[in-house]
């Protein structure tokens, strides 16, 4: 599996953990001894300086108070742009994602992020775990809400949806919040350059019992995939690769319900909500 080449651009992330190895240093501490001061793992500080995890305001005022910086890391995080905010493992895939021609989605287990609400979205944050910090969490929402802006750009992208069944009967933040989730993806089914189709949980053959995915075709017409796991992604340009992807799609587009049977679903489970 190639993966497209990403880790040889330099993030505000990758600047800002630098200085913070240069100040620990400067101090006369390990990783170690640092991530014991603040009760954290020695990986976490690690991930920090090498900039694969962002550092979160509050943590970047401690270690400044800690290293005697005079506010330079907290200063350093709030400058950070908006479109760094996510993280560093995702960063190129939100850049492709927002410039797309078209882009495919298939997902297993919450509503893809282009289609959720604020209220589902804050939902599906709260679940993570271990549990994000209350600023962290309003800034992941942020920009969930931001990527959703490439549905207003003209000209407009090609954009498919495949969802199980399973996440729209799994009350994520509460029936009220599922309810205003559904009602949304039914409003969205009605765009004419998107097509949203529901995978039923009775099935007895699946595609992509592997997991998630996303293809999608830049303005170049370069081809390139996205998949995700438990705290691993990898964005993949080869193209034999992309291509097995998009025979699954395919496939999965062929098993799924039509748009329009899909549409009868929403407004089925509307009604019995």
């Amino acid at each position: 599996m190639h993966t497209a080449k990403r880790n040889k651009r330099v993030t505000s992330w990758h600047v800002i953990g630098a200085q913070l190895a240069t100040f620990r240093k400067a101090a006369g501490l390990t990783q170690a001894s640092l991530a014991d001061r603040f009760c954290v793992g020695e990986d976490t500080i690690a991930s920090i300086e090498q900039g694969r995890r962002t550092l979160q305001a509050d943590f970047a005022a401690a270690l400044d108070e800690l290293l005697d910086t005079k506010g330079v890391l907290r200063v350093a995080v709030s400058k950070v742009p908006q479109k760094e905010r996510f993280p560093a493992f995702v960063q190129d895939f939100v850049e492709y994602e927002r410039e797309a021609v078209t882009l495919l989605s298939y997902q297993n287990q919450v509503v893809p992020g282009q289609l959720q609400t604020e209220e589902y979205a804050r939902a599906v944050f709260v679940s993570l775990y271990p549990p994000l910090e209350d600023d962290e969490l309003e800034e992941r929402v942020v920009a969930r809400l931001d990527r959703q802006s490439m549905l207003d750009r003209k000209p407009r992208p090609m954009v498919s949806f495949l969802i199980e069944e399973g996440i729209l009967r799994r009350p994520i933040g509460g029936r009220r919040v599922l309810r205003e989730q559904i009602r949304h993806l039914r409003q969205c089914a009605e765009l004419p350059f998107l097509g949203l189709q529901i995978m039923p949980t009775d099935r007895k053959t699946h595609a992509a019992l592997d997991g998630p995915m996303v293809l999608l075709e830049t303005p170049d017409h370069d081809q390139l995939a996205y998949v995700e796991g438990q705290r691993v992604s990898f964005l993949i340009d080869d193209l034999d690769e992309v291509c097995v992807l998009q025979q699954k799609y395919g496939m999965l587009r062929s098993q799924a319900l039509s748009p329009e049977e899909s549409m009868r679903l929403l407004d089925d489970l509307l009604g019995e909500s």
